[in-house]
């Protein structure tokens, strides 16, 4: 989103969609994360990473543990160590487990900035000297918020519609924060209702969203596929893989066998 006002800022106009997900724009309803960020806990974390240069792994998905402790601590510690029953790995596990550090400058200007500040959507977000605002992207957008999301709370994502001045696709997936939006067509139980919003077009609370908007059942991803259509000029062939000038030739095509292998 960062990125997209500032390319609208400086008039870059390669952008012909914007896909949001799970994203907030404004920070004054944050959900869970409110309880664990404040100005001491940002000034401590700030410490912390200072001394090696960004927020570990460890740091980093500990906190996500505790926002949902009933499923992700304490059902798991009875499961494993009380019961000894080893929980099957499934594709969408080990990838939630796949934690990331993040850099000193970039975690800190989050927290800071964002989460605390709300500096963005007030207007008060400067990239390179020059002040960026969500009101100056004009491509169309697609926002993705899910329904049990203990990160990004489904209400906050829907205010993107509030603040942008350009057509604003909405869907609201069943689902949380991971596995509503990792949801593949032909995933049982899953249901999403979408909606388009024009600048002008009369704003719908979240609760008479919920209300007023048919539910659709199936993953949103067809959906998104069309839209994507809908707003994409014509197909461009990806660049050859490898450099056959230098012997050096792909070995399968993409994306790999990798994603075969269980």
């Amino acid at each position: 989103m960062l990125a997209a006002a500032t390319m609208a800022h400086d008039e870059d106009e390669r952008l012909a969609s914007v896909t949001l997900l799970a994203a907030q724009a404004d920070f004054t309803e944050p959900g869970e994360l409110e309880l664990f960020i404040d100005h001491s806990q940002v000034h401590f974390l700030e410490d912390v990473m200072w001394a090696r240069g960004y927020l570990s792994r460890s740091q980093m998905a500990g906190a996500f543990q505790l926002l949902r402790s009933q499923d992700l601590v304490w059902s798991r510690l009875v499961r494993e160590y009380l019961l000894g029953e080893r929980e099957h790995m499934i594709e969408l596990m080990a990838w939630n487990a796949d934690a990331t550090r993040l850099p000193y400058r970039m975690h800190s200007e989050y927290l800071r900035r964002l989460f605390l500040n709300n500096d963005f959507v007030e207007g008060r977000y400067d990239v390179n000297g020059q002040p960026i605002h969500l009101g100056d992207i004009h491509a169309p957008m697609f926002a993705v918020g899910t329904v049990k999301d203990h990160v990004a709370p489904w209400e906050s994502v829907y205010k993107i519609v509030r603040f942008a001045r350009t057509e604003v696709t909405f869907c609201l997936t069943e689902g949380g924060h991971n596995a509503g939006i990792v949801t593949q067509p032909g995933h049982p139980r899953r249901r999403y209702q979408i909606v388009t919003h024009k600048p002008r077009d009369r704003y719908l609370p979240p609760s008479q969203f919920r209300e007023a908007v048919e539910p659709t059942d199936g993953s949103w991803w067809p959906a998104w596929e069309q839209w994507l259509r809908d707003h994409s000029g014509a197909r461009v062939q990806p660049p050859a893989m490898g450099s056959p000038e230098r012997g050096l030739l792909p070995l399968t095509d993409a994306p790999g066998e990798y994603v075969l292998v269980r």
